[in-house]
């Protein structure tokens, strides 16, 4: 049986492929931007601080798999998922000088915010929905306010 060689090295190059890919899943760094299971986000003062927070995680084994800045906020985005920003001063005012929050991946973010804050108001804590943060990208907050204290 004659088996030409361009299919055996098609075959190959597949069968490698295939054995990369399980090795960067197996290791957590699926190489594609799905599925997007969400992601932890954590803020900085300022760009040096940033940058010293990436290199830090490097250090530990967790690189920078790319950059996605926008509308002036710096935003290093990691192997794991985890999302480094440093944002300008009316955005943090905006979000209430948040340092960290929670991405969810969601098919409609603004009602899926109305429902978080209404889940939040609804075990009583006070929520606010932020749709202004970052008006180019598709991306709502929400937005918790410390517990009034009981009079």
């Amino acid at each position: 049986m004659f088996v030409p060689m361009w299919l055996i090295a098609l075959a190959a190059i597949v069968f490698a492929a295939f054995a990369v890919w399980t090795y960067l899943l197996a290791t957590g760094r699926n190489p594609l931007p799905f599925p997007d299971r969400g992601s932890r986000i954590f803020s900085t003062p300022n760009p040096e601080a940033k940058e010293v927070m990436v290199a830090l995680l490097a250090r530990h084994g967790l690189r920078e798999r790319f950059q996605a800045n926008s509308s002036g906020i710096l935003r290093s985005i990691m192997w794991d998922g985890t999302i480094i920003n440093q944002s300008p001063p009316d955005v943090n005012e905006k979000l209430g000088h948040a340092t960290a929050s929670i991405g969810l991946v969601a098919d409609d973010p603004v009602a899926s915010a109305n429902d978080a804050a209404e889940f939040l108001r609804s075990r009583g804590f006070e929520a606010r929905v932020v749709l202004d943060a970052e008006p180019a990208l598709p991306i709502a907050f929400v937005v918790p306010m410390p517990r009034r204290a009981p009079c």
